[in-house]
């Protein structure tokens, strides 16, 4: 029975915790990583520049210090504008919304480099083939290039995902009570480090074995033409 002193059920909620702050940073994310390869790809120099500067800074600058970084001042920042507006009471800014903001630019940091290799991985001649047959930019890049763009991008985004769930931890630094801060506490209670910290552990390989499962099944099914056309 995963019962641990009477910590288990308050070990199960940092797990969902965990698992929800992993999942919405994941779906951010990728908003954020389609965005940069776009501006990135641009032939607008202002959009490549900022680009750049985005993905150098999340990506030069430890998470935690990011964390951190819009935990604090993201307070300072709100408060500013919000006074601006003529709005005079306080705003606090929830660990679980930096949380996200901080993982999920973190990821889309990575994932526009990821994307921007992916798009041009795709062969130019179909690009063109497409255009030849009258096709549009928007028909083209959702018909042609981003069914080929998962496919290259998938074992890329999939362990950089694997390393925004176990950095997930970082944000205990906050308050936020997801599984390392449920963990903590329990530790401090029961003085059974060992037990608990070896319980996190194997909580945070069977999250990361179900993603790699998962992440297995989704280059299955990109790949699946590719695989028939090479065994033919």
């Amino acid at each position: 029975m995963f019962d641990l002193f009477g910590f288990g059920h308050l070990l199960l909620q940092g797990t969902w915790v965990t698992v929800q702050l992993a999942l919405i940073s994941l779906v951010l994310g990728l908003g954020f990583s389609l965005l940069g390869a776009a501006m990135k790809l641009s032939d607008f120099r202002l959009l490549r520049f900022a680009a750049g500067v985005y993905t150098t800074l999340f990506r030069g600058i430890p998470e935690l210090v990011v964390i951190l970084f819009i935990y604090f001042g993201g307070v300072v920042i709100v408060n500013a504008v919000a006074r601006q507006l003529g709005y005079d009471r306080y705003i606090d800014v929830s660990a679980f919304a930096a949380g996200v903001a901080a993982l999920s630019l973190t990821f889309g940091a990575y994932g526009t480099e990821i994307l921007r290799g992916a798009i041009l991985a795709v062969p130019k001649g179909q690009v063109e083939a497409a255009r030849a047959c009258g096709m549009t930019s928007l028909t083209i890049g959702w018909r042609i290039v981003l069914p080929q763009v998962w496919r290259y991008a998938l074992p890329g985004l999939g362990n950089t995902f694997l390393i925004i769930l176990k950095e997930t931890a970082l944000v205990s630094v906050i308050g936020l009570d997801e599984l390392m801060r449920r963990t903590e506490v329990a530790v401090g209670y029961t003085k059974q480090p060992f037990t608990f910290f070896l319980t996190a552990a194997l909580i945070y390989l069977g999250l990361t074995a179900i993603v790699m499962l998962v992440q297995r099944k989704l280059e299955q099914r990109a790949n699946r033409g590719v695989i028939a056309r090479s065994a033919v």
